[in-house]
């Protein structure tokens, strides 16, 4: 079975580990178990003795039970027996699609975004048409052209909540009308939310999941809880018959996702508003020192992000993204992700919350900055 490369991740992997400043890094500043016993004052050594003397079986298949109840808590109508674990948001996105989808059916999906929701339902055969985000309208899903696009064929709707790369969100009254278009045609939605939470204001951020009962949200305890190392995510459905087929699916590439991480999870997320906090002031913190230093360059712009860790930031220089990445990354260790992996022309994503440190941040950008001089 054949599918596109993934552009983004494989970018990552070439030089991730051969920079000085990670400014393409997605997750806001990865935690330490040290740290995280500290911000949840939790007692180092009762939490090691009792987790080091458990017997390391499959653990439960279908979840923890306190992880579980962690995550339902996420959401205003979402019950443990909702939820499938996964190997992170992107196995959850790849279990979704892989047992929704099959040849023939189609999907539409937004564009740009990350790459799973729309190369994997076409390695599955589906026809997928692609919904432009428009930057004159924020990014922002335009109701009445994926109204257009969807049909009573339509199979699944891929949308991403907070939107990787631009960090647009959608507002409740946009959700809503998203989710009428897909019940007049009786699709699934699918709402990759794994920056859900990350907001620049306190504004309560809405779920899909509580609105259509054709909905499936998928998550992760990577980028707003600080441990990508978990490597643990999950799905959300409220259709029996579907989380049947998850499971399924799941038994044959995972069977569970392991006591550490449910363990560390269900932690993590029974101090939720202590971890939420800390991400949150780190977002706000760093979206403020970014968009003063896009201000301050003549050759950038951006539509500023509403939510997330990621901008997607344009140039005018005349050079094409990948050349200008790698180019500058042998220059000066700065590394962003070059928008051609998002098909995004003269741009390049910036992930603005890799430090907790503005001063770590705004280094990041000060070699971005020498770089663009050796251009003019």
């Amino acid at each position: 079975m054949q599918i596109k490369d993934f552009a983004v991740e494989q970018w990552m992997n070439d030089w991730e580990t051969k920079c000085i400043h990670n400014v393409a890094e997605t997750c806001v500043y990865s935690l330490t178990l040290d740290q995280l016993f500290e911000l949840t004052n939790t007692d180092k050594k009762a939490w090691l003795d009792s987790l080091c003397s458990r017997r390391f079986t499959y653990g439960d298949i279908e979840g923890q039970p306190g992880f579980l109840e962690g995550v339902a808590r996420l959401y205003k109508t979402v019950e443990p027996g909702h939820i499938v674990p996964t190997h992170g948001a992107t196995g959850a996105n790849s279990l979704v699609i892989s047992t929704l989808v099959e040849p023939g059916d189609h999907v539409v999906s937004v564009k740009p975004t990350y790459q799973q929701l729309y190369s994997i339902p076409e390695m599955c055969g589906a026809k997928v048409d692609i919904l432009q985000l428009d930057r004159k309208n924020g990014y922002h899903v335009d109701v009445d052209a994926l109204d257009a696009l969807v049909t009573d064929d339509t199979k699944l709707i891929c949308i991403n909540n907070p939107d990787n790369p631009t960090g647009a969100l959608l507002d409740t009254d946009t959700l809503k009308a998203i989710v009428e278009v897909a019940r007049k045609h009786d699709a699934w939605l699918l709402c990759d939310e794994v920056y859900r939470l990350l907001t620049q204001t306190d504004e309560y951020s809405e779920s899909v999941i509580d609105l259509y009962d054709k909905a499936v949200v998928t998550a992760s305890m990577s980028k707003v809880w600080s441990f990508a190392g978990l490597r643990l995510g999950w799905a959300v459905t409220k259709s029996p018959e579907l989380r049947r087929a998850l499971l399924s699916h799941r038994d044959y590439n995972l069977i569970s996702a392991g006591i550490f991480s449910e363990t560390v999870a269900e932690l993590i997320l029974g101090n939720a508003s202590v971890i939420l906090e800390r991400s949150r002031r780190i977002v706000r913190q760093n979206l403020a020192v970014l968009e003063k230093w896009v201000e301050s360059e003549p050759h950038l712009s951006f539509v500023k992000p509403e939510a997330g860790t990621t901008a997607l930031v344009y140039y005018d220089y005349d050079i094409d993204s990948r050349t200008f990445c790698i180019d500058m990354i042998k220059k000066t260790g700065a590394l962003v992700t070059p928008g051609d992996c998002f098909e995004e022309p003269k741009s390049m994503r910036i992930g603005y919350a890799y430090s907790d440190n503005t001063d770590d941040l705004q280094k990041g950008l000060d070699a971005i900055s020498a770089y663009m001089r050796t251009l003019e």
